[in-house]
């Protein structure tokens, strides 16, 4: 079992660019890149038609959020 590694990093491992994979697993752009830069968690079905692309099982591959999540109207807590 390999080290568990965000979509980017496994792609870039395997040589797999972002139209590639888009085309490989027939998800559009946007939502890879967002997935790539860490801003989408896809869905279950996602996961498993972007792990399929690269190749590994998608247990293998880290899911989630790391940008934080701000709200868009009103002045947060305090």
């Amino acid at each position: 079992m390999s080290t568990t590694f965000d979509v980017k990093t496994h792609c870039e491992q395997k040589g797999i660019s972002l139209l590639e994979l888009a085309d490989k697993s027939g998800l559009d752009l946007p939502k890879l890149r967002a997935v790539f830069q860490n801003r989408w968690t896809p869905s279950p079905i996602e996961r498993e038609k972007i792990a399929g692309a690269i190749g590994i099982p998608w247990e293998e591959i880290a899911w989630g959020h790391e940008t934080p999540i701000q709200h868009i109207y009103g002045h947060g807590p305090g």
